[in-house]
C-alpha cells in the first residue's frame, strides 16, 4: 500500500479536534521552517529566574485590573 493512502487512512482516525495540530506539523515538515523550528526546539529547561517571576506577577496584576489587551487588540496593533 501506498504511503499516501495509509497517510490518508491514519488521517481519517485523527480526532477533528486535533486536525489543527497535524496540520501544523505536515506543514512544518512540508518546508515551513518557523514550524519546523518551533516543532524541533529543545525544551527549555532552565529554572525560572527571580526577575522572570516578578515580571509574570507583574504582568498578571495589571490584567486583573484591567489593564491588559486582547488578542483581538494585540493583532490589530501589530496588523495581523
Amino acid at each position: 500500500m501506498p504511503a499516501t493512502t495509509q497517510l490518508h487512512q491514519l488521517l481519517d482516525q485523527v480526532p477533528d479536534s486535533d486536525l489543527p495540530t497535524v496540520q501544523r506539523i505536515i506543514a512544518a515538515l512540508a518546508g515551513d521552517p518557523a514550524l519546523y523550528s518551533l516543532l524541533t526546539a529543545p525544551y527549555d529547561d532552565e529554572p525560572e529566574t527571580e526577575d522572570e517571576r516578578r515580571a509574570v506577577q507583574e504582568a498578571a496584576a495589571c490584567i486583573e485590573r484591567g489593564q491588559g489587551i486582547t488578542t483581538e487588540q494585540l493583532n490589530r496593533e501589530l496588523g495581523l
